[in-house]
């Protein structure tokens, strides 16, 4: 019997509905209705919750647009992660999943599979390999854990969450009220700047290597 739906239509249609309900919106019976399909069906390609938000985070990295690779590791590098940052930050409901939940396939490890090959292009492997490749992909994913929590220095002085942060940390935390008073007035240059810093560490390893 010829199946009714592809795995790639239902992932879509699973992140379309966290992307508008959220994760508490995502179940069965929601994703049946908008497929036009009963419960039952479904489990004909899903056992059950678990691989449901599996599918979520694979629909999220099919949506990486990973560039096409050069011979710049470094150039390609920025680009693959920035790729990644900006694909998980528009699911912003879906990125605890993308957080915790290991990919269900092949295809949902594309975008670390771009991101190593840059990374190894470098001329790094082994042990230094891994460790930066562990150290990009956590600064990704940490900084998109750090906003999914809120900015910890919102826009506008008047914001109630600058003035908690402010009054926790003046006098008492002097350096983090310092940060606290700064803010990042735009996540993407917060992301560039960090991602910056992370690999012109990446380059020192590489160039002393080379040395």
């Amino acid at each position: 019997m010829k199946a009714r739906f592809t795995l790639a239509e239902i992932q879509q249609q699973a992140l379309a509905i966290v992307d508008r309900d959220g994760l508490a919106g995502l179940s069965m019976r929601s994703l049946a209705g908008a497929l036009g399909t009963g419960p039952m069906t479904l489990y004909n390609y899903v056992k059950g919750r678990e691989e449901l938000e599996a599918l979520v985070v694979d629909a999220v990295a099919a949506r990486v647009d990973m560039p096409a690779p050069t011979d710049d590791w470094h150039a390609d590098t920025r680009a693959a992660a920035t790729a990644l940052w900006r694909t998980v930050r528009a699911h912003p409901a879906a990125t605890p999943l993308v957080l915790t939940r290991r990919t269900s396939s092949p295809a949902g490890l594309a975008p670390a599979e771009g991101l190593a090959s840059a990374l190894a292009r470098s001329g790094l492997d082994g042990a230094d390999l891994l460790a930066a490749f562990r150290t990009v992909m956590a600064f990704v994913m940490g900084l998109a854990q750090a906003e999914l929590a809120g900015p910890f220095a919102p826009e506008g002085a008047a914001d109630a969450e600058a003035h908690r942060v402010g009054a926790l940390t003046e006098g008492a935390l002097p350096a983090l009220f310092r940060l606290a008073s700064i803010g990042a007035e735009h996540a993407d240059e917060e992301f560039d700047r960090g991602l910056a810093l992370v690999l012109m560490g990446i380059q020192h390893v590489v160039e002393s290597a080379r040395d």
